[in-house]
């Protein structure tokens, strides 16, 4: 689906029995391999089970519940059962940009069971998403298309953030740290001295650490080495680029270096990481 985006949006839905084993010859090569899309994937899961891993964490996600799935993150279904699912994939120009903002700071996501009335809400929702998106002869199709799957991803985003704790009641300590994540997100493959991004936000080294430490108990450091481990797998495990290309994008010149850091922080070497994934 989301190799066919149409002016960035694609809705379906869909059916499946079961998945067919990985060596069945009628299976599309890429559907049982991890991948990512660049665009952001919403699941409304309406009937049956599915399995499925997402940066390496395994989720069951049952009927009558919703997951996203953001474009960063490396993921591959690895079974499902009598499975109805409506999908939708949109990319970041075609979201409002509050709705983009709130998904960045949502990840990583788990998948949310819905209350009744909330499944019901959006099954109505994704209707009218489906329908729109089979009107292409309407002059305004886009712009349908497009405020009614925002809406769409409006309602999910809702079932999230009503999860979430509301910002006016973060401490001082969860806002710095907030603050430093979002930071870390954006600069990781440049930055990854802890007063670097003390000087960012105005703060002592010092302070920075006792803020992140005391709300998530690691270091400023173990966060730095934890985001460049997980887009090294992630790279690891999707991509055919070899470690030193890896270490070169993830900022690192030393590749010896990097790649001690890999095997200190993972237990394995980079090239027994991406065999045992891949197996």
């Amino acid at each position: 689906m989301t190799d066919n985006l149409d002016a960035g949006i694609a809705i379906e839905k869909i059916a499946f029995q079961h998945l067919p084993p990985q060596d069945n010859v009628n299976t599309v090569e890429g559907d049982r391999q991890s991948h990512r899309h660049n665009s952001h994937t919403f699941h409304l899961l309406e009937t049956g089970t599915v399995h499925i891993d997402i940066d390496f964490q395994q989720y069951t996600i049952n009927s009558s519940s919703v997951i996203y799935i953001h474009p960063d993150q490396v993921h591959r279904t690895t079974s499902f059962d009598k499975v109805t699912v409506v999908s939708l994939a949109i990319t970041d120009e075609n979201l409002n940009p509050e709705y983009l903002k709130l998904l960045e700071d949502l990840v990583p996501t788990k998948p949310v069971e819905l209350a009744p009335e909330t499944f019901a809400l959006i099954t109505e929702t994704t209707s009218l998403c489906l329908k729109l998106s089979e009107r292409r002869s309407n002059r305004l199709y886009h712009s349908l298309l497009k405020d009614a799957c925002n809406t769409l991803v409006a309602l999910i985003l809702s079932t999230y953030l009503d999860q979430t704790k509301s910002p006016e009641k973060f401490s001082r300590f969860e806002l710095v740290t907030k603050a430093f994540r979002g930071l870390l997100e954006h600069n990781y493959t440049t930055i990854k001295r802890p007063a670097e991004y003390a000087r960012k936000l105005n703060l002592s080294t010092a302070y920075l650490n006792e803020c992140v430490k005391g709300t998530t108990g690691h270091s400023v450091s173990f966060h730095i080495q934890q985001r460049i481990i997980l887009e090294a797998s992630r790279l690891l495990y999707h991509s055919d680029q070899s470690v030193k290309e890896i270490a070169a994008e993830l900022g690192y010149d030393d590749y010896p270096y990097f790649s001690r850091l890999f095997t200190k922080a993972t237990g394995m070497t980079a090239l027994a990481f991406r065999a045992k994934n891949r197996d």
